[in-house]
Order: C-alpha cells, then structure tokens, then sequence
C-alpha cells in the first residue's frame, strides 16, 4: 500500500525516526489518537483506520480539511500552482501580508489559505512555521528562485487516506482532544519539544512553556490510567525525565536543522515514552 508523507515541513518532524516511532507503537489497537498532529509523519505511516488528529494550529488543520475535501483539494492545488508562477521575494511578502488584515483574512477562501500556508511552508527561510503573539505569519524569505510546493501524487496519496478511513480532524486544545480516548486507543503525543534553556514553540501565539508541559504529563497519566497506550516524544531533558520517571523512556539520537544558527543544529537525544512495553520495544 501506496503511504503518504508529511506534505509541510514541520519543526521536529518525525520522518527521520520513523522506524524507531514504529518499534515503539504497540502492536495492536483500536482509535489512533494524535493530538499534536504537525507533519503527520506516523499517521501516514501507520494509516490506521480509525483516528482522531488534531493541532491547535489553525491554519494547518485547514490544510488536512482542504485536502479531505475533493472541490477545496483540487481548487487548492491550482492556487499552489499560481503560487509557483508568481514566486519571488515581492510576491512572498505579498502573501505572507495577507494576515495582517483580521477582517480580510477571515472572509478568504479556505482553500486559498490552506495554499497560502503550504507555499509559504515551502518559500519561507528553513521551512520554519512561526507566529508573533498578533498570530501573525513572520518567518523571512528563503532566497531560492523557484518554489515546488507540492507532489501530486503524495497528496493524492493523502485525500483518498482521509476520505477511505475514518479520520476526524479536530482544532483544539490537546487535553480536549482526547477526552474520549478508551481503552484499548493508541495515543500519540508530539509536542512542541521541552528545553533546558530557551525553546522554538511559537507554532500558535500562545507557545507551549513549561506550565502546559506539567498538563501534558498529567493528561498523559490519566489515559495511562485508562489503559490507553500512550506514547510522547521531546527532548531528554531534566523535566521530561521527572515527569515521566514512572514510565519507559527510550533515549534515541536524531538529527535536527530547524534552529536558524546553524551551529546549533546537528545530534540531539530524544526521549521516546511509553507506558506500556512490547515485543519490538525492547528489540533494541
């Protein structure tokens, strides 16, 4: 079966650690739950048939909703189209302004914004997604001459996953996200990642500090509680070790380019957390 693959970049996206996601998810389960969906990396992976995804990211959400929707997907790839043949930097700063107007923006089309949010995806210096607190788009351009914004194929690929399993596409806040997890659900959790000094996780205006990652954990105990199978990745710091000292962390090592110093890009750990152990987790 034809998988499809994350169609923005997103900061700490999972592709390049897929197969260790996947030695990690348990064998078996009812509803996926991803409440922090970004990329997607592992839905697409896994495909499971029945899900719950979720961001707080707005803008993002309406992408999923556009490429769902046959009439939005379609009009919504002409207008990547036009993005293309229209690139540069002029034209970047012209559609990267349009959210400066609240009332304007509000009344676009949907399937215009979600083609704004891919091309700026793809346009914007390192492929990076981030928000002032006016939750206003504000990443500088890339420089490169031309932009592809999109594989057809891949989100093709994409549509007919959506449409052909029951995949419900939420917009809120994580904790609301997965009120109605039962055991037996597979919980995924991805957050914007913890830090022992300062952290990129201005994906909406509000952040994501240490206070919403403590809620984090708490929410994560209560579906282990449960008897969810719940899974979260971040960064092996001091707080994410406290916090989940109860359960198995996995130490991995992943590379990541997002930072714009580039200096500080390169190996990172991570930690891979379960509550629950398996057969492929301990096959290491």
């Amino acid at each position: 079966m034809l998988k499809g693959k994350p169609f923005v970049k997103w900061a700490g996206g999972k592709r390049q650690i897929i197969d260790k996601l996947k030695m990690y998810a348990p064998d078996e389960f009812n509803t996926y739950y991803e409440p922090f969906v970004g990329g997607g990396a592992l839905l697409f992976e896994l495909s499971p048939k029945k899900a719950v995804i979720n961001d707080y990211n707005e803008e993002l959400m309406n992408v999923f909703s556009c490429i769902k929707d046959e009439n939005k997907f379609n009009k919504m790839c002409n207008e990547l189209n036009h993005h293309e043949a229209n690139h540069s930097e002029e034209y970047y700063y012209e559609i990267r302004n349009k959210d400066r107007d609240k009332a304007k923006f509000k009344r676009m089309p949907d399937y215009k914004r979600s083609a704004r949010t891919i091309y700026l995806n793809k346009a914007c210096f390192n492929g990076l997604y981030r928000v002032n607190s006016k939750n206003e788009f504000n990443v500088p351009f890339n420089r490169k001459a031309k932009v592809n914004t999109y594989d057809g194929q891949n989100l093709g690929i994409i549509h007919s996953y959506l449409n052909f399993s029951d995949v419900t596409l939420l917009n809120t806040d994580f904790e609301e996200a997965v009120k109605d997890a039962k055991k037996g659900d597979f919980i995924y959790f991805d957050p914007p990642y913890d830090s022992e000094t300062s952290t990129f996780n201005s994906y909406t205006e509000n952040g994501f500090g240490k206070e919403e990652q403590i809620r984090l954990s708490k929410v994560y105990k209560e579906l282990a509680d449960k008897g969810c199978y719940v899974m979260l990745s971040n960064h092996n710091t001091t707080l994410v070790k406290e916090l989940y000292k109860d359960f198995n962390i996995h130490v991995i090592e992943a590379k990541r380019n997002i930072n714009a110093n580039g200096k500080k890009r390169g190996k990172v750990e991570e930690v891979i957390i379960t509550n629950y152990e398996n057969k492929r987790g301990f096959e290491e």
